[in-house]
């Protein structure tokens, strides 16, 4: 017979205790993994998913690979007012005031960046009120990037669909992974007037990005202008690739005719009422101390991987880009400058005798649109292809391009004069 002590009886019944709280504590977080599921299941088959799936099946595919379906149904950000086919309107459109809610953090720093105030610069453009409603407010045209800044009043009245944090993080995955690829950047950064994507996709640090080969090698979009995440997207130069005070006397001439063609100053050189319009819209750095706060947080990035030496010199020399550019820009300004105050050119009813560049195409002599082809199309590429590392933007259709433009500005002016003394 085989005695077992009294303390071996009880250690042995502590024992047997411990192991069914354990296989109890099993079968309760069984269970409640079992009611979240359900729950999500709930949601996923709620009346508006159940429908939904029948009229809009890729918005619903979308919606439940998104992390955000095991967490609410689509009333959190459409509201419960929409019932049935008949009253769909009534469905709310989500703004980043509906992100906000959760992604607080976000919000704030997008709000301090540029892209918050997409929309100032569309309201700026002078003539964009004679465009056609599809062009701008229909968002088919400048409007269809510009809407990243539209704010919640506003959508009222240009176009419903308008929001900002779904144009990266595109509906309804909202996935944060693919607003991290440079892709996202591309449908508006691209083109005539800021060919972004063009000029970093054919760098050397977009040729070894996409390459597919060592991930996180090379720098692509959100490296540089979203440094650890950050929403607040601005850059140093701002998008007009103008700052105020300016040490250099001479390089600070010609920005001072730039901003007289920008009509921020007038023929006088003292501030309009556009100089409002370029601080709201944060497109200018206007004091030394935003300008030096940009440039630190882009070298911060570029001595991850460079050293500071070379970071510097890279980024003086675009800087120096911009003032060449900047010297033969200023010069078919004041040519064209000179028609108008000569009278070849009349001005349009209520404005200025001088040419006003954000007029865009919608000038009234072709001297002018040379002007803001060369402003707008190259003068933009000389200095941005610097800031991209890509040689071949900065030369042929940069700077070789405001050459060709000089040249023809010329002959058209002195063509213009000779034809007024007929």
């Amino acid at each position: 017979m085989i005695s077992v002590s009294k303390n071996a009886g009880n250690r042995t019944h502590d024992k047997g205790r411990g192991a069914m709280k354990k296989a109890m504590m099993m079968a309760l977080a069984a269970i409640g993994w079992l009611a979240l599921g359900a729950g999500a299941a709930g949601a996923a088959e709620s009346a508006c998913i159940t429908c939904h799936e029948k009229v809009t099946p890729g918005i619903v595919a979308d919606w439940k690979k998104s992390a955000m379906a095991d967490q609410f149904d689509c009333t959190k950000c459409h509201g419960d007012a929409h019932k049935d086919a008949t009253d769909a309107v009534k469905a709310a459109m989500p703004t980043p005031e509906t992100c906000k809610v959760c992604h607080k953090k976000q919000y704030d720093q997008y709000m301090g960046g540029k892209h918050s105030k997409g929309w100032i610069a569309m309201a700026a453009m002078p003539t964009n009120s004679l465009q056609p409603h599809p062009y701008i407010s229909g968002l088919k045209g400048c409007g269809g990037c510009h809407r990243v800044g539209i704010k919640p009043d506003e959508e009222k009245k240009y176009n419903r669909y308008g929001m900002g944090c779904n144009s990266c993080h595109t509906r309804h995955v909202f996935s944060k992974a693919e607003a991290q690829k440079p892709q996202a950047c591309q449908t508006c950064h691209m083109g005539f007037d800021h060919p972004q994507w063009e000029m970093w996709s054919s760098s050397k640090h977009g040729s070894i990005a996409l390459s597919g080969g060592d991930a996180g090698r090379a720098p692509v979009c959100q490296t540089c202008h979203m440094p650890g995440g950050d929403h607040g997207v601005k850059t140093a130069w701002g998008f007009l690739a103008l700052r105020l005070p300016e040490d250099d006397a001479e390089w600070m001439g010609y920005r001072a005719t730039i901003l007289k063609g920008l009509q921020v100053l007038d023929v006088d050189g003292k501030p309009t009422a556009r100089l409002e319009v370029v601080k709201a819209g944060d497109v200018a750095r206007l004091t030394k101390e935003s300008f030096d706060a940009e440039r630190n947080k882009m070298v911060a990035v570029c001595t991850q991987c460079h050293g500071a030496p070379f970071v510097k010199q890279n980024l003086n020399d675009a800087d120096q880009m911009i003032k060449e550019a900047d010297k033969v820009m200023a010069e078919a300004i004041e040519i064209v400058a000179g028609l108008y105050k000569d009278g070849i050119i009349k001005p349009q009813a209520g404005k200025p005798a001088y040419p006003d560049l954000l007029t865009f195409y919608d000038t009234q002599t072709p001297v002018e649109q040379t002007l803001y082809v060369m402003f707008l199309e190259h003068r933009m590429r000389a200095f941005q292809g610097a800031f991209h590392m890509n040689p071949d933007y900065v030369t042929w259709y940069g700077y070789a391009e405001l050459k060709k433009d000089i040249v023809e500005i010329r002959a058209e002016a002195a063509a213009m004069r000779a034809d007024a003394k007929k």
